[in-house]
């Protein structure tokens, strides 16, 4: 019964001194969450960067698909016409679609290099905006804190939609919307 009571006791003393605290002390600490995919999915600079990426590599995607299948028809060609071929045209055929296909395989790679460093430079610059963006909303409505990652989160703390929303009020370019704030 004494354990009982000590533990009782123990318990009971921390309480006593949160209520003793002064109200400064006893301050909210203020937390919020932005979801940066639904960032990227949904803000029109995000998608005004989808767009211009789009518009930046299409056609070289389209000439890549083209000589693609100008290449597999060639191959098929090659493959049907092998049997009655000489050796020595044989050779210089089968020396042809490689020296083809490793000219396809280096013009894909530089492709997707250069899409990949594109897309890595505007996505860098949706980023930095979002975050001022986030520094924005949370000094304004006094966050102390804001997550970019949680196992969970309650909805009610949820900025993303106010972060989208002055996201696009600042206009794809960063420049202010007629109306809007600028997002910088």
């Amino acid at each position: 019964m004494n354990h009982l009571l000590r533990a009782a006791a123990a318990l009971l003393v921390p309480a006593f001194a949160l209520c003793a605290m002064p109200a400064q002390a006893q301050e909210t600490f203020r937390v919020g969450f932005v979801n940066p995919d639904r960032v990227l999915r949904e803000a029109q600079p995000a998608k005004a960067a989808q767009a211009k990426l789009e518009a930046e590599f299409t056609k070289r995607d389209k000439d890549l698909q083209a000589q693609g299948a100008e290449l597999k028809a060639a191959s098929e060609r090659f493959e049907r016409e092998a049997p009655t071929l000489s050796d020595t045209q044989r050779a210089q055929r089968q020396r042809q679609l490689i020296e083809q296909d490793r000219e396809f395989q280096r013009k894909r790679r530089e492709f997707q290099e250069d899409l990949n460093a594109r897309k890595n430079e505007e996505l860098q610059a949706v980023y930095e905006r979002a975050n001022r963006v986030v520094k924005q909303v949370a000094e304004a409505e006094k966050y102390d804190a804001i997550l970019q990652e949680a196992i969970y989160i309650n909805p009610k703390h949820d900025i993303t939609d106010k972060v989208i929303k002055a996201l696009n009020a600042s206009g794809p370019t960063g420049s202010p919307a007629p109306g809007g704030t600028n997002g910088k």
